[in-house]
């Protein structure tokens, strides 16, 4: 028996499971739903069924459903939500930037500095404490501490930009699905150190953590890490600058720190990004005036320059095809500019 154990996307860890299991050669035909209780461990029958009425249960690529009977070295996939946190999301009154709401979902513009998820050490102040506020004061509350709704993905606690919240348990199935297919439109804008030669470009790296530093991620050769995940950015030159270039950045896969590693992969972390080593001087002259105006910088926008800019997705009640793009937070804006005013 072959079993991994996989997130769906980019910061998500804590959020959904999908567990990819190879039946044995001798595997005497049983229903999946079974099958699935039998070799995972904290899923219950009722979550698996429930999983492949939304279609989240295949064998073989191929959605099924829960009575179907598993065959020998068939590949069966199933994608969950996580079990819920063991501590309560308190409401708090924080500020929320939505840029749109209806009866199934909600789209945040999210400042930087906000973590997403309450985790070790970030039990307050979180974007889901701030939900919590909201929803209990609409017409209509809803308890973020059901597992059912809430985040469908996260972005880092430094990055700002567009997130998507599901208030609907049929809506949060149908928006993780179409995450896990790599059917969402989602481009990001990140200020990076040094100048390409070309104008667009792809990054194809898996990635997993790093063993000298479990905080941070790179790429992996897969044969040295089988945990690594496959990762895809694709890239494109937005502005130029003498020692730093504004990209975008679309994500074919998502996985966390994805951009962050691989910018820093082809020799062009981003700006300010203190984890994978862009909050030193990497480009430029050796010059104290220049040294003075890179500090400037850094205290103009003291975070890693990337921003989610753009999310696109496909309505789960009405089937419309919704499609967002958010202005760039202040802070990036006014360090693009001191970039566009840099003389020599």
């Amino acid at each position: 028996m072959i079993e991994e154990r996989l997130s769906i996307d980019e910061q998500d860890d804590e959020l959904f499971e999908r567990f990819n299991i190879t039946a044995d050669r001798g595997q005497a035909p049983l229903r999946v739903d079974k099958f699935l209780v039998d070799h995972t461990s904290g899923i219950s029958r009722n979550r698996i069924q429930m999983a492949a009425d939304a279609g989240l249960v295949r064998a073989n690529g191929q959605p099924v459903a829960s009575n179907y009977k598993v065959k020998p070295l068939d590949v069966i996939q199933v994608l969950v939500d996580r079990e819920p946190m063991d501590y309560s999301i308190v409401p708090e009154n924080i500020p929320l930037n939505i840029v749109y709401e209806d009866h199934d979902l909600l789209v945040i513009n999210k400042p930087a500095g906000l973590v997403v998820h309450p985790g070790v050490g970030n039990v307050h102040g979180t974007l889901l404490n701030a939900l919590a506020w909201y929803f209990s004061h609409s017409a209509t509350p809803l308890d973020m501490n059901d597992p059912n709704i809430g985040l469908v993905h996260r972005i880092d606690k430094d990055t700002s930009g567009l997130l998507l919240i599901a208030k609907t348990p049929e809506a949060k199935t149908n928006l993780a699905l179409q995450f896990y297919e790599h059917t969402t439109q989602r481009t990001y804008n990140a200020l990076v150190w040094g100048t390409f030669a070309e104008e667009y470009g792809t990054v194809v790296g898996a990635l997993a953590r790093d063993n000298r530093d479990r905080t941070i991620y790179r790429v992996w050769d897969p044969e040295d890490n089988p945990a690594a995940k496959h990762a895809v950015t694709h890239w494109r030159v937005l502005e130029r600058f003498p020692y730093c270039t504004l990209v975008e950045c679309r994500l074919e896969t998502g996985r966390t720190h994805q951009i962050r590693v691989h910018m820093k992969h082809i020799g062009h972390p981003l700006f300010c990004d203190d984890k994978y080593g862009g909050k030193e001087i990497l480009k430029g002259l050796p010059t104290q005036k220049y040294r003075q105006f890179i500090h400037n910088c850094f205290e103009l926008c003291p975070r890693q320059a990337l921003h989610a800019k753009t999310l696109g997705f496909t309505h789960p009640t009405t089937g419309e095809e919704m499609f967002f793009d958010s202005p760039l937070a202040q802070d990036l804006q006014d360090l693009l500019q001191k970039w566009r005013h840099y003389t020599t």
